[in-house]
């Protein structure tokens, strides 16, 4: 085990982390992506500190192979982009940097300070950019040149000890941004790891706040957990934690009203278990058992198909998916009742007509 240093601001030297190496972390360096690896060469041969951030660095702890691997660094956007052609700046108050190797992106963000508080986007130094992180397991920085772990805030015991633990002081984490009362919920259904009663207490009492968070990130962590290997055991907990109202409000309601429906829905979301990746599908287990509950089968197309598209996009409010993967969904729906759905061709919009995101359902040819 090794330390740190740095200069404290009264000019003494202060012990600031934890350096863990490979015989310690126990990483196998093969479960390390190459392109990240590449991209974090060619940034340190450039002189910017550059590291391996997040999730990536939980999974391969924890043995398993990350699906994204995420990169950290003192280089700007600007500077990033200077380096790699094969990339492009996002985003227009917390930029990043894409950087693309064939279908694979890889996400670059820049070490950002605390002057405007733990969601501001002025850019720091590496220890500041820890203490903005939300939980200590996704705390970690990974040198895999040297092949060591980075550990500010205790990360790597929190680990061990299978402990979700936060960063930033309770008070504040989730006011800050309420979506990390999703997250940590996520991670502890994903991990098996413990949440203190404190944490816990405060998730409960702060998830009013998601009424505030927009339809499109909601969307985003909803698609992120449906498309995760464990869907069934992260809603569960998000029910349990009074989250899951706020991210689907109808189906929660119908769960505390209905036994039958919430059985059937919780069944349609654990079938979803190794199949992540596949959207449609895993947009269908959010709707088709509400679908299976109010369609008319009787129907006639192309009326019927019209009726139950609009019925799932409200259905499933705040969230807002491509209209292209709702309609793949309900065709796969449509298809297992023997109901064949023909090529589909897009409506004009009608004015006065409330939109749900996406438009209108597409009729048929």
């Amino acid at each position: 085990m090794r330390f740190r240093y740095s200069k404290s601001k009264n000019g003494k030297t202060e012990k600031k982390a934890v350096v863990y190496t490979k015989d310690e972390h126990n990483i196998n360096a093969c479960d390390v992506n190459t392109d990240a690896v590449y991209i974090c060469s060619r940034l340190r041969a450039e002189g910017y500190e550059t590291y391996i951030v997040g999730g990536a660095v939980r999974d391969l702890m924890l043995g398993k192979k990350p699906k994204d691997f995420d990169i950290a660094s003192a280089a700007n956007p600007t500077q990033i982009k200077k380096i790699f052609r094969n990339s492009r700046v996002i985003g227009r108050r917390f930029r990043l940097v894409h950087v693309f190797f064939g279908d694979k992106i890889y996400e670059l963000a820049t070490f950002r300070s605390l002057k405007d508080g733990a969601t501001g986007n002025t850019f720091g130094t590496i220890e500041d950019d820890v203490l903005r992180r939300d939980f200590s397991l996704n705390a970690l920085f990974y040198d895999p040149e040297q092949e060591l772990v980075i550990d500010y805030i205790g990360g790597v015991e929190h680990i061990r000890r299978r402990l979700i633990h936060p960063v930033i002081p309770l008070d504040i984490i989730f006011q800050d941004d309420p979506v990390r009362m999703i997250r940590a919920v996520k991670y502890a259904a994903i991990t098996c790891f413990e949440m203190s009663d404190k944490l816990r207490s405060k998730i409960r009492a702060d998830a009013p706040l998601l009424k505030n968070v927009s339809p499109s990130r909601l969307t985003e962590e909803i698609v992120k957990i449906i498309n995760s290997p464990c869907p069934h055991s992260i809603i569960e907990s998000l029910e349990e934690h009074g989250l899951y109202e706020h991210l689907q409000p109808n189906a929660s309601r119908m769960m505390a009203k209905d036994e039958d429906f919430k059985r059937k829905y919780m069944k349609s979301l654990a079938a979803l278990s190794g199949k992540s990746g596949e959207s449609p599908c895993a947009l269908r287990a959010l709707i088709e058992d509400y679908v299976e509950m109010t369609t008319d089968w009787n129907g006639q197309m192309p009326e019927l198909y019209r009726k139950t598209f609009m019925t799932a996009r409200k259905f499933i409010l705040p969230m807002n998916p491509q209209r292209s993967e709702l309609e793949k969904a309900i065709k796969q729906i449509f298809t297992t009742r023997g109901i064949a759905v023909k090529k589909l061709r897009p409506l004009r919009r009608r004015r006065g007509k409330k939109n749900y995101g996406g438009g209108e359902p597409e009729d048929l040819i």
